[in-house]
């Protein structure tokens, strides 16, 4: 062991005392206290950068008077999808739709929808895909890349049955020119 080259009496100052605890005390008390008068700002989860666009929820089918005569009986919205379908960055709602008879194979019409005129205001039917005068069943609906697709079975003739079609149809309608256009070609299949 090596001895130091200083008394101990030289190191007398080394020695704590209660009145240097009382005064390392009485500072980080300070710090403390006088850290709670300085905060940072508000954090925000938003990233710097351009402006983001406000979200648009997708308007629903409640309230909507679909243009589908259904006689004594309720509409039936079957299935529904969304996508922004005209290129406005708000999305459209598509709406399966058929008259509830209970029984039976009522034919289906397609309807495009968006947000009603003003806030609070139901969403309004803007086209017509499918109309159900056309006698047709929608199957293997979507709405993927701005574009609706269905499968529609139908009738060769007006002696089928509204219960068994015969045809079978692909289509797919896209926003162009101010309009949806089916691009598919109705070519009916036989089922």
């Amino acid at each position: 062991m090596q001895q130091s080259a200083v008394p101990e009496l030289a190191l007398a100052h080394t020695h704590t005392r209660p009145i240097h605890w009382i005064a390392t005390a009485t500072a980080v008390a300070a710090v403390i206290a006088g850290s709670s008068f300085v905060q940072p700002d508000a954090a925000t989860a938003a990233q710097p950068g351009p402006a983001a666009k406000p979200v648009t929820a997708p308007p629903t089918t409640t309230g909507v008077d679909f243009p589908i005569e259904c006689g004594p009986f309720k509409v039936l919205v079957q299935k529904t999808a969304t996508g922004d379908l005209d290129g406005d960055d708000r999305p459209e709602a598509v709406a399966v739709v058929r008259c509830d008879t209970g029984m039976g194979t009522p034919p289906n019409g397609v309807y495009v929808l968006t947000h009603g005129t003003d806030t609070g205001d139901p969403a309004r039917v803007v086209a017509t895909l499918v109309d159900p005068k056309d006698r047709y069943s929608v199957t293997d609906f979507a709405v993927r890349d701005a574009a609706v697709t269905a499968t529609l079975l139908g009738y060769s003739t007006a002696d089928v049955p509204s219960c068994c079609p015969d045809t079978k149809d692909t289509a797919k309608w896209q926003w162009k020119g101010g309009a949806f256009i089916r691009s598919s070609p109705s070519k009916a299949l036989g089922v």
